[in-house]
């Protein structure tokens, strides 16, 4: 089974990417990350890939999605609280990227989602186990 998971995403310009993710508080394992590839730790066990295009279409034999007029994936992270929410998305906001819809609150969950710079979405959501229990 199993124990890490590695999600590759293709970027336009990689520099770039790197900033916006560190900008958010994410870190980089420089063992895994050359001219075309930078892993960025989201966990102990997860970590996005970010791949020039050149690199993705490499990988992936075949083309790379254009995000703006359709999505390839929905990457979703749960964290530990609203306020943490908030905080990655206003911090995605503030470097470039669009909020991609309202914030949702159900509330045993409550999400915000935003598009990074290279359009791939990212849905941030807080789970209230308590809450969750009461429902």
């Amino acid at each position: 089974m199993a124990t890490k998971i590695y999600v590759n995403l293709p970027v336009k310009d990689l520099q770039r990417s790197v900033r916006f993710f560190e900008t958010m508080g994410f870190g980089f394992n420089a063992q895994l990350s050359d001219e075309t590839a930078a892993c960025m730790a989201i966990s102990d066990d997860i970590f996005a890939m970010l791949l020039t295009e050149a690199k993705f279409r490499e990988v992936a034999r075949r083309p790379v999605a254009d995000t703006s007029r359709m999505t390839e994936v929905l990457t979703s992270l749960a964290v530990e609280s609203r306020k943490r929410v908030n905080q990655l998305v206003e911090r995605a906001l503030a470097q470039g990227g669009r909020e991609m819809r309202e914030p949702e609150d159900h509330g045993f969950m409550f999400g915000r989602s935003f598009s990074d710079l290279d359009g791939h979405i990212w849905e941030i959501v807080y789970m209230d186990q308590d809450a969750m229990e009461r429902a």
